[in-house]
């Protein structure tokens, strides 16, 4: 991703999936089958959960398919609107290794279920994460100088218009399931 692309989105908890693929599929979207994600989550060392985020990176290492991939995540406006770099690695075990090297520690492991979905510029998640439940995520990869606040309100009024429950979440997934975790949920 170029380094004045962001990538920002909103999140949903989900209480009927049928009526949320239903809804998706009346504006003509079509969702992919599931694939398994297994991301593994990285923060800073001296960052804990309860902290801000803002201007720190975040690493995640996913393995999907076979194949890896390396991600970090910068938030700017909050923990849902970054810049993001991303790239295929090679072999998990070792691309782990080097994160450790770069000062990041593990954080959250999240294993999730994802179908996707395209409409114009939105990028359409469908997720069932381990121990959470079901989620809709809409994203879109933004390269104005618009603040990520204004594309999530958007964004949202998009989620309002398909006329499902939805309750929206502005935690990502590690937080959500770190919490969930604590708890013992």
């Amino acid at each position: 991703m170029s380094d004045d692309i962001r990538e920002i989105e909103v999140k949903y908890r989900i209480m009927d999936v049928g009526a949320v693929l239903a809804a998706l599929r009346q504006r003509g979207v079509t969702i992919s089958a599931p694939v398994e994600q297994d991301d593994q989550a990285y923060a800073m060392r001296g960052w804990a959960y309860g902290q801000s985020r803002a201007g720190l990176a975040f690493a995640r290492l996913r393995t999907q398919s076979g194949r890896h991939t390396f991600c970090v995540k910068q938030p700017l406006d909050n923990e849902l609107a970054c810049a993001e770099h991303e790239t295929e690695v090679a072999d998990r075990a070792p691309m782990h290794a080097a994160i450790l090297a770069m000062g990041f520690y593990p954080t959250t492991r999240i294993v999730k279920t994802r179908r996707t979905g395209r409409l114009g510029h939105l990028s359409l998640c469908l997720d069932e994460v381990a121990g959470l439940g079901s989620f809709l995520e809409i994203e879109a990869l933004v390269s104005d100088k618009r603040s990520g606040v204004e594309v999530q309100r958007e964004l949202d009024e998009f989620a309002r218009s398909l006329g499902v429950d939805l309750e929206r979440s502005t935690d990502t997934y590690d937080s959500l399931v770190h919490s969930a975790q604590a708890v013992g949920v």
